[in-house]
């Protein structure tokens, strides 16, 4: 004859707060350090107010090279600023644009970008800065990362209390992660003609507390500079509509698209294309 089951007690007198206990309903707010983010709306939700350090942060985007920097700059500089050592980049898919990056407080010799053959290589050379006591801080793109590598990334990131990003591709959500934090990033949709700031969206995949449905909308960019990718965009749109209705006036019965319309384009004004103006094509496209 079986043995009866013991019956479950659930002790409802518990004291709200135990120290070393944590609520699953709450957010986490232990001993772990947080490095601020630099975006208030998403510090408030993150266990900490922000960047967990000495463990695994992993970022997850469609494609690799679009919103690392934008995510992650603000609470480097604040760090870099308040802490010694260097930002070890490993098998970035861009080279960094050294003058952006100054420019929000991250100098150039604060960097040491290592490129890597293969995934190996690559996995190899961030698990070795990170066991560097000279080193602030590591971003590794690491696309094919197993969870057992990635869990080797978490310890030595705790051994020295470093910061640590490691992204991957968004097709890797439903793998297991040893991630402390985990996110997924992607920018922000047009709505219809309107001219908006780039940004790009978080969702929150993983954290030490209740899950968040719904997506953080975050600016991309500065907002001075997003107010001048927002002004050149409109003006890109209005010279297009005007071009495209002078090219139908002259041609009623068939309307050539914008490219096969040498006279109006020489129409307009000559002017050299700033790097500005090529980020606020790809706004309206």
């Amino acid at each position: 004859m079986p043995a009866p089951r013991p019956h479950l007690r659930v002790a409802f007198d518990l004291p709200s707060a135990v120290p070393g206990v944590w609520h699953a309903d709450a957010l986490g707010a232990g001993s772990q350090p947080a490095q601020p983010t630099g975006f208030a709306l998403l510090d408030a939700q993150l266990p900490g107010g922000g960047w967990p350090v000495g463990a695994l942060s992993e970022v997850l985007q469609p494609m690799a090279g679009l919103h690392e920097w934008q995510l992650v700059l603000p609470a480097l500089a604040q760090a870099a600023a308040r802490r010694v050592g260097c930002v070890v980049v490993v098998a970035p898919p861009c080279q960094p644009f050294v003058p952006a990056l100054k420019a929000q407080g991250l100098l150039a010799e604060r960097l040491c970008v290592v490129r890597a053959d293969n995934a190996k290589a690559a996995l190899w050379a961030a698990e070795q800065a990170l066991r560097c006591r000279e080193v602030l801080a590591v971003m590794a793109w690491l696309p094919q990362a197993q969870s057992a590598a990635l869990r080797r990334l978490q310890l030595a990131a705790a051994q020295q209390q470093q910061l640590l990003w490691v992204f991957r591709p968004a097709s890797a959500a439903p793998q297991a992660s040893p991630a402390l934090l985990r996110l997924q990033v992607q920018g922000l949709a047009l709505p219809g003609d309107t001219v908006i700031s780039p940004g790009m969206q978080v969702q929150i995949l993983k954290r030490r507390g209740p899950p968040l449905v719904q997506g953080l909308d975050l600016p991309g960019c500065h907002p001075r500079l997003a107010q001048v990718l927002a002004a050149q965009a409109e003006r890109r749109r209005a010279a297009q509509v005007v071009a495209r209705a002078t090219v139908v006036r002259h041609s009623p019965a068939q309307a050539l698209p914008l490219r096969l319309a040498p006279r109006t384009l020489r129409a307009m004004p000559e002017r050299k294309d700033h790097a500005l103006d090529r980020a606020a094509v790809a706004l309206v496209r």
